[in-house]
Formats: C-alpha cells, sequence, structure tokens
C-alpha cells in the first residue's frame, strides 16, 4: 500500500494512492483518519482497514468521484511532522570509500555496531524547493537514502522483534552543507548546522506488504528484512549515484534495537538509512580527486533539479533556491 499527504484545501490531506489516483482516507471509511500522525497512532487499527479499502478500490469497487491525480496535486513530506528524526550509518561502502578517499584505514568499529545522529525533524519537507542560505552554498551536498517510520511505541527492542515496528519504506535526501558540517565537527561534535535546514523525504510512505515480494537475505551475521530496491539520484538530469537498499550493511531492525536501547520510540520516529555507496557529492568528489589530481569538484548550486529514485517507493524531485540575502554566520567567526 502506497501512503501520501498531500495538500488539500490548504490543509495536510492523508490519501492512498492507487494507479496514479489519490483516495481521501476519510471517505474510504469513517474510522480512517486524515492525517498520517493518526494513521501510525492507531496502526494495528487503521492498516487493516486501509489494506482492506485499497482492495476494493482495485476491484473497481470504488468510485473516486474527485479524481484527484498523484501528479497534479502539490505532494507534501508522507509524515510531515515526525516526532523525531535520527539517520543512520548503515552502508559500509560509503564509509569505507569516505575514509579511504581522506587516506585513513576504515574504522573497525563501524562493523561492531550501528550509528545514527538526531537531526531537525522540524525541517523534515517533501519534493518541491529547498530554500538554501548563503552558508549552505559553501560545498552543498545531497545524500540518497531510504528511510523508515516508526509505527508503534516501544522500548528495549531486540533486532529479531524490529521489522514489527517498521510502518514502511521512503526516499530520503539527507541535504548537507559540508563546511558548516566539517567546521563544527572539528570541536567534536554533530553534525548539527549543517544538515538543520533541510532533510528531504517522500514522496509516498511504502508499507512492508507492498515490499513482500522484493525482500532478500540481509547481510551476513545480520538480522532484520532487506529488500532488492535499487537507488539513483540524477543531478540536472545526469545521473551522478547507484546502489541499493540491499547493500546496507546495518539493517533497520538493528538500528531500531540500538535506538530504543534504553530509550522509548514513538509512532511517527522517521530513522534514514544513511548514505549509500556513491550516494553524494563529498563521496564521489573524494575519489575522483584520488585518482585524478585535475579532477573539478562538483556541489550543488542554485537552480540545480536533484531527482532520486528508489525502485517501488517513486521519484522524489527537488529544486535548490537561493534565499535573496547575504547573511553569513561563517563571517561570524571570531
Amino acid at each position: 500500500m502506497k501512503l501520501v499527504t498531500y495538500l488539500k484545501s490548504d490543509y495536510e490531506q492523508l490519501a492512498l494512492l492507487v494507479n496514479g489516483k489519490l483516495y481521501d482516507t476519510d471517505t474510504l471509511h469513517p474510522d480512517l483518519p486524515i492525517s498520517m500522525a493518526m494513521f501510525l497512532n492507531y496502526w494495528d487499527d487503521c492498516l487493516p482497514l486501509a489494506l482492506a479499502a485499497e482492495q476494493v478500490i482495485k476491484n473497481g469497487g470504488f468510485e473516486n468521484k474527485r479524481n484527484r491525480i498523484f501528479e497534479e496535486e502539490t505532494i507534501l513530506a508522507p509524515v510531515p511532522h515526525p516526532t523525531s528524526c535520527r539517520d543512520g550509518y548503515a552502508f559500509r561502502q560509503h564509509v569505507a570509500a569516505a575514509r579511504r578517499n581522506r587516506k585513513v584505514d576504515m574504522i573497525p568499529e563501524f562493523d561492531q555496531y550501528p550509528i545514527f545522529y538526531f537531526t531537525n525533524h522540524n525541517s523534515i519537507q517533501g519534493a518541491g524547493a529547498i530554500h538554501c542560505m548563503p552558508d549552505h552554498f559553501e560545498k552543498l551536498d545531497f545524500e540518497l537514502e531510504a528511510a523508515i517510520v516508526i509505527c508503534k511505541h516501544g522500548k528495549n527492542i531486540k533486532a529479531t522483534d524490529a521489522d514489527n515496528y517498521i510502518g514502511g519504506l521512503m526516499i530520503m535526501n539527507d541535504m548537507s552543507a559540508r563546511r558548516l558540517q566539517m567546521e563544527e565537527m572539528l570541536l567534536n561534535l554533530g553534525p548539527a548546522k549543517g544538515k538543520d535546514f533541510s532533510t528531504v523525504i517522500g514522496p509516498m510512505l511504502v508499507t512492508l506488504d507492498e515490499l513482500a515480494h522484493l525482500e532478500v537475505p540481509c547481510k551476513e551475521n545480520h538480522i532484520g528484512k532487506s529488500w532488492n530496491l535499487k537507488m539513483t539520484c540524477k543531478v540536472n538530469g545526469i545521473q551522478v549515484s547507484e546502489g541499493n537498499v540491499s547493500d546496507m550493511d546495518w539493517t533497520f531492525a538493528e538500528i531500531i534495537e540500538r535506538a530504543s536501547y534504553g530509550a522509548e520510540i514513538f509512532a511517527g520516529d522517521v530513522i534514514g538509512s544513511g548514505t549509500v555507496g556513491t550516494g553524494c557529492f563529498l563521496e564521489l568528489n573524494g575519489t575522483g580527486k584520488l585518482n585524478d589530481a585535475n579532477y573539478t569538484e562538483q556541489w550543488l548550486k542554485n537552480g540545480d533539479i536533484v531527482e532520486m529514485e528508489i525502485d517501488n517507493l517513486g521519484i522524489l524531485t527537488n529544486n535548490i533556491i537561493a534565499e535573496e540575502t547575504d547573511w553569513s554566520i561563517l563571517k561570524l567567526k571570531k
């Protein structure tokens, strides 16, 4: 099942996406909520109703009188107001390449436990314009990721049980202002300011039943579901990244296990996978310079179009917009 949040008469509306058309949840069953937050908080009650309604639609038993077409509506982040947002570090290929490019050894702790950081859940957005300040353009970067949303409250969840807490998968673009990020991380804290201006998710939340036929074994000595889902990113129509969700070394189940250790997780928490191998300019530029001293670095610029696609999860498209200001916090350094 595909769940979409779109703008309806200036309000957020939850809908099922079936064959390119949007079906408002509240028109399908009186007990289905109009918001993703309510749907997630009453997941065990809402999911069977929504799945049954989806089947009625597919069987031709429900007429979409408003005939809302997905591509003609203003599509918002499928989870517009996450209760929190964590981002993992699950792809060994990306970590190893980034460290190789800096001429440092692969860190052995990567293979011992999954890590994550908290990012600004109030800066979550969907497809469309990403508004950037001048300092953000100091090495502005995309990051190609997958993400999940938690669909039930829990604490101290074992990895063997954690897949039951996943509501579905989405595409994530973890936008990064690399100069801000690298400067603050010299103080061994962060990432923070280099990440907090925008994190993009969307364009839909795809529930696990829709992806069951694409499940594959996870990496050896790991626990949890994995999916064969090709990932790509294009910038201005040119493909720059390619990977697969199944390349994750640490699974979402294992990240949930660590995140919930001694701490409560809640319906509406979003967790990103971390960047897939080749999934950002920071890695690509480093590899390019390692192989060719004359390599020209590439970073996102005003007017650029970033298009991310993951099999069965849709296409997430954003355009980079420069704010009309010259205000710089980099210039405030003592």
